[in-house]
């Protein structure tokens, strides 16, 4: 069977406690919060699409620089050894820590680019008039990059282990530590300049024709 959708764009319902409620019109930094749980619903952004593709360019900048140059060194009695984030992978596999290996392969390097690729293709193809529905897809499955995208983590275990180790070798910071340093942020930043809803907003999910949705059972 089919039915009608309902075309009121400001009808929301809180995800917490299920209050069926109109949004009302927000000035820019402004927040809309649920009168029964508090629980807040929409936070308007300023020139969010902009704002957001030029954090998402710049964070795919430092990723390709902190997957490419030297993470670290080390060097002990006149010899010096360096790795990237790839080549410590590939020591936890060598050393037979694979799960290891295969979890920060997917935290810290495929989690990251699918966040940023995600929104990337996001941003770029919600400006198309109209937008194509592949963004609506995309924009559903990116919360999910979000939350295996764990580079903080693996940071604190470097940092970790380098007090360890200082004691027997000098250790030497490369150029990719500050750039996965600079990457955290940069992501968080993304997150916090993107408004999901406008791109939502934009997004044409009913097929041209009766104009109905289908409802299963």
């Amino acid at each position: 069977m089919y039915n009608q959708p309902l075309r009121d764009d400001s009808l929301i319902a809180c995800p917490d406690c299920d209050l069926l409620q109109r949004l009302p019109e927000l000035a820019p930094g402004a927040s809309a919060r649920c009168p029964r749980c508090d629980r807040e619903l929409w936070r308007r952004r300023e020139d969010s699409l902009n704002r957001t593709l030029a954090l998402t360019l710049a964070a795919a900048v430092l990723y390709v620089v902190a997957n490419v140059v030297p993470m670290l060194g080390l060097s002990v009695v006149g010899r010096q050894a360096s790795t990237t984030v790839l080549g410590g992978v590939q020591q936890l596999w060598d050393n037979g820590q694979k799960v290891v290996a295969v979890l920060v392969l997917f935290a810290a390097v495929v989690a990251p680019a699918l966040q940023i690729g995600f929104l990337l293709m996001i941003v770029l193809g919600v400006q198309r008039d109209p937008p194509p529905r592949w963004v609506g897809e995309l924009l559903r499955h990116h919360p999910m990059t979000r939350i295996w995208s764990m580079i903080e983590v693996m940071l604190i275990g470097v940092l970790v282990a380098l007090v360890k180790i200082a004691d027997y070798a000098t250790v030497i910071p490369g150029v990719a530590l500050f750039a996965l340093g600079g990457l955290v942020f940069l992501l968080a930043a993304m997150q916090a300049s993107f408004d999901p809803r406008e791109v939502w907003d934009r997004v044409e999910w009913v097929e041209a024709g009766d104009g109905t949705a289908e409802v299963t059972s």
